[in-house]
C-alpha cells in the first residue's frame, strides 16, 4: 500500500473519532448502517451560506467562490445524505458502493488541486534556486593531482559525495562539513570515468583500464572484487534495482550485465546484452522499462519494454548510417522531433517478444543540414523526458535539449510520423572546453537542470516559476529559462550533480577542484 493510500485510510478512521461523532454502532468495514443513514440524513445534509441560495448563484458559474474544504469534506464524507435532485439513491447497495470511495477519491484529490505544496510552492522553488551560492568550506575540495574532474556521485542518503578522477584515484568527501573522508589510492589503472551506487554502502567504479571496480563503504582498503570483460575504455554504469543487474556501456560499443546476485572475490557472471557502433552513453529509466543508449553519430537508441535476462543481436546496422528524413510540406518544424525506424530485435531464444528497437535521430536547433555528436545523456527522476548534451560534427556548436516521452511506443514501423521523443525545451551552450564531454543533471524534483557553462554553472528551469515539466509543457519548442549563472572555477566545469536529500549542488572542473553551492539567506 502506497503512502499516500495509507494516509488516506488512516483518515478514514479518524474520523469515526472526531468531534461530533454519534458513536452509533457501525459495520466491520467503519461504515454507518443504512437505518442510522435514514435517521441522520437531514442533520448531515450542509446548509447554503446565509444569504444565498443555489437559484442565485450556480455551483461552478463564473465569479462564484470556491466551496470551502470544510463543506466538500462533509458533502463526500461517509454518511452524508444525497442532495435533492442529484438522483442518488439510499439503498444500502449504492450506499457501500459509492460513498466510502467517493469520499476517499474526493480527499485524494483535493490534496492535488488544493494543499499539494508541489504545485503552489513555485516562489519557494524559485527564491530557493535563484539563492544557490558557492559554500565557503568548499574551496578546500581540490583534488590537487588528482586530474580532472570527470563525474560525481552522491550515496542515496547523501552521506557521502564521491568524486572520479583523472589520475586512477577515488575521493570520498562528507558533502555537510565537506571534510575529506578517504581516498582510494590507484582504484584503477586509467582514469577513473563513471561512479554508480547500488545501494547505501556498495559503489562500482568503472575506468578506461576497461575493468569495473565494486567497492563497500565499510571496507575500503580494498576491492570486493573486480569485473573483467569489456575491450576498450568503460564509460557509463546504471543498476537495475528489480533485477539487481549491473549494467556496463563502454567504447567497445558493448553494454555488458553483470549478476550482482552471484558475485565472488573473483568477479560475477556477465553476459554481452547489446551492441552498436559509435556508442558513448547507455541510460535505464527510474523503472527499468527503456534502455536509451546515445551515439557519436547523432543517433539517440531506445530499447523499449526492456528485458535485461535476453542477449540481442543486430545483423545488419545500415539503418544506423540513414540520414535524416526531410519534414514534409505540412509538419511543423517547431514540434518535430525526429525521423524514427522501429524494429524487431532477433532474440537468441527467439521466445520472447520485448527489447523493441527504435532509432532516432533527435531533431537539434540550428542544427538542420549538419551532423552532430551526442555526448552527455540523462533521464527526468521521474521518467517522463530524456536531457541530451550534444554538439555539432565541426564542435564549434553545443546545445542542451529536453525531449518529453511520448504516451506509447510505436510498434510497427511506418504506422504514422510520430515517434517516442518530442522536443519540448532547448538552449545552445557556451562552447568551452571543446573536445570535452559536460555532464548535465536533474534537481531531484526534475524541476531544474544543471548544465557546465564555461567555468561555471548554469541553472535552467522550463519556466520563470520553475514549475515541473508537466505543468510547464508548451505547445510549441521553447527556450529553457536561465535562473541563475555561477562562476566558482578557474578552469573548464565537466560535471554536475545535486544532492538527492539536501539542497545542495556540486560541480567539478578540468583543474581538480569540486565546489559546492546551497542555499544563502
Amino acid at each position: 500500500m502506497s503512502s499516500e493510500h495509507q494516509s488516506d485510510s488512516e483518515d478514514a478512521d479518524e474520523s469515526q473519532d472526531r468531534p461530533g461523532s454519534t458513536g452509533k454502532k457501525e459495520d466491520p468495514v467503519g461504515r454507518p448502517t443504512q437505518s442510522e443513514v435514514e435517521e441522520d440524513a437531514p442533520q448531515r445534509v450542509c446548509a447554503s451560506p446565509p444569504g444565498s441560495s443555489s437559484e442565485d448563484q450556480p455551483e461552478g458559474s463564473a465569479g462564484s467562490s470556491p466551496p470551502r474544504l470544510e463543506d466538500e469534506e462533509r458533502r463526500s464524507s461517509p454518511g452524508a445524505a444525497p442532495q435533492a435532485g442529484s438522483g442518488g439513491s439510499t439503498s444500502s447497495e449504492g450506499y457501500k458502493g459509492n460513498s466510502l470511495f467517493s469520499w476517499l477519491q474526493s480527499r485524494t484529490i483535493r490534496r492535488g488541486l488544493f494543499v499539494d505544496p508541489a504545485r503552489d510552492n513555485f516562489r519557494t522553488m524559485t527564491s530557493l534556486y535563484c539563492s544557490m551560492n558557492p559554500a565557503v568550506e568548499s574551496v578546500n575540495l581540490s583534488s590537487q593531482t588528482h586530474g580532472a574532474v570527470f563525474n560525481l556521485e552522491y550515496s542515496p542518503d547523501g552521506s557521502v559525495l564521491t568524486v572520479a578522477c583523472e589520475q586512477t584515484e577515488v575521493l570520498l568527501f562528507d558533502p555537510i562539513s565537506s571534510r575529506h573522508i578517504k581516498t582510494l589510492t590507484e582504484a584503477h589503472e586509467d582514469c577513473v570515468n563513471n561512479i554508480r551506487f547500488l545501494d547505501n554502502r556498495l559503489f562500482a567504479t568503472c575506468s578506461d583500464d576497461t575493468t569495473i571496480a565494486l567497492w563497500d563503504l565499510r571496507k575500503l582498503n580494498s576491492k570486493v572484487c573486480s569485473l573483467h570483460g569489456h575491450a576498450s575504455w568503460v564509460k557509463n554504469i546504471e543498476y537495475d534495482t528489480n533485477t539487481r543487474l549491473l549494467v556496463t556501456s563502454g567504447f567497445d560499443g558493448n553494454v555488458i550485465t553483470w549478476d550482482t546476485n552471484r558475485f565472488t572475490e573473483d568477479g560475477c557472471p556477465h553476459k554481452k546484452f547489446f551492441h552498436t557502433r559509435y556508442l558513448m552513453r547507455m541510460r535505464l529509466t527510474p523503472d527499468c522499462s527503456k534502455m536509451l543508449i546515445s551515439t557519436s553519430s547523432g543517433y539517440l537508441l531506445i530499447l523499449h519494454d526492456l528485458d535485461l535476462t535476453q542477449s540481442l543481436e543486430v545483423g545488419s546496422y545500415r539503418m544506423l548510417r540513414a540520414r535524416r528524413t526531410p519534414l514534409s510540406s505540412g509538419q511543423n518544424p517547431s514540434i518535430t522531433s525526429a525521423s524514427r525506424t522501429v524494429i524487431k530485435l532477433p532474440l537468441s531464444s527467439g521466445l520472447s517478444p520485448r527489447n523493441s528497437l527504435e532509432v532516432l535521430t533527435p531533431e537539434i536547433p540550428g542544427e538542420k543540414d549538419r551532423g552532430n555528436c551526442i555526448t552527455s545523456l540523462q533521464l527526468h527522476p521521474k521518467g517522463w523526458a530524456t536531457l541530451i548534451r550534444c554538439s555539432s560534427n565541426m564542435d564549434d556548436q553545443e546545445w542542451t535539449c529536453v525531449y518529453e516521452f511520448q504516451e506509447g511506443a510505436p510498434t510497427r514501423p511506418l504506422v504514422s510520423p510520430r515517434c517516442s521523443l518530442r522536443l519540448t525545451h532547448y538552449i545552445e551552450e557556451a562552447n568551452v572546453g571543446r573536445g570535452y564531454i559536460k555532464e548535465l543533471c536533474f534537481s531531484p524534483d526534475g524541476r531544474l537542470i544543471c548544465s557546465p557553462y564555461g567555468y561555471g554553472v548554469r541553472l535552467l528551469a522550463f519556466d520563470e516559476r520553475c514549475s515541473e515539466l508537466a505543468d510547464s509543457l508548451p505547445v510549441q519548442t521553447s527556450c529553457l529559462r536561465e535562473i541563475r549563472s555561477i562562476y566558482s572555477h578557474s578552469d573548464v566545469v565537466l560535471t554536475t550533480k545535486f544532492s538527492p536529500t539536501h539542497c545542495q549542488l556540486a560541480s567539478g572542473c578540468l583543474s581538480g577542484r569540486v565546489a559546492l553551492y546551497q542555499p544563502k539567506f
